[in-house]
């Protein structure tokens, strides 16, 4: 996994985890940060076993750690952070001369990984499933002000 190593690694993944610390400091719900992207990776990448999508480990990982870099864009203007987050990540992945074929997939999964825009390739899909299941809500102390089961729901640990 050569390739995520190098996005770890990257100045401008650092700095935007960093942006997404400082923007959530006082944020009472989940966070986006480095723990998250790999919660997602690791949801991701068992999703992509059960159902035997042949998904690369590394792509996978890959688009986990940047889906949410442009979270912090989303506080700070109102911006959708998924398709801030693709631009930003699209620079990543082209200083660090990523495949354009994958690079296309990691920027279309990215862009949808919200609910609204629902990632329509296999690795759209299974970061979506990835970041809405990867969450230990049935533990949390704020879920019943989390906008995600505010018509009622009950939390399930379902990876």
């Amino acid at each position: 996994m050569e390739i995520v190593k190098k996005v770890l690694m990257h100045p401008d993944f650092i700095k935007y985890l960093r942006l997404n610390e400082a923007a959530e400091k006082e944020r009472k719900f989940c966070r986006h940060d480095l723990q998250h992207a790999v919660d997602v990776a690791r949801v991701a990448y068992i999703i992509s076993l059960e159902r035997a999508y042949g998904l690369s480990k590394e792509l996978i990982y890959v688009t986990a750690l940047l889906h949410d870099i442009g979270r912090w864009k989303q506080y700070e203007d109102k911006s959708d952070h998924a398709e801030e987050g693709a631009k930003l990540a699209g620079k990543i992945l082209e200083d660090l001369d990523f495949d354009k074929r994958d690079m296309e997939m990691i920027i279309e999964a990215i862009t949808g990984h919200r609910g609204k825009k629902r990632g329509k390739s296999l690795l759209g899909e299974v970061i979506y499933e990835g970041d809405k299941s990867c969450r230990p809500c049935i533990n949390c102390v704020m879920v019943n002000e989390c906008n995600w089961y505010s018509d009622g729901d009950q939390p399930e640990l379902l990876y």
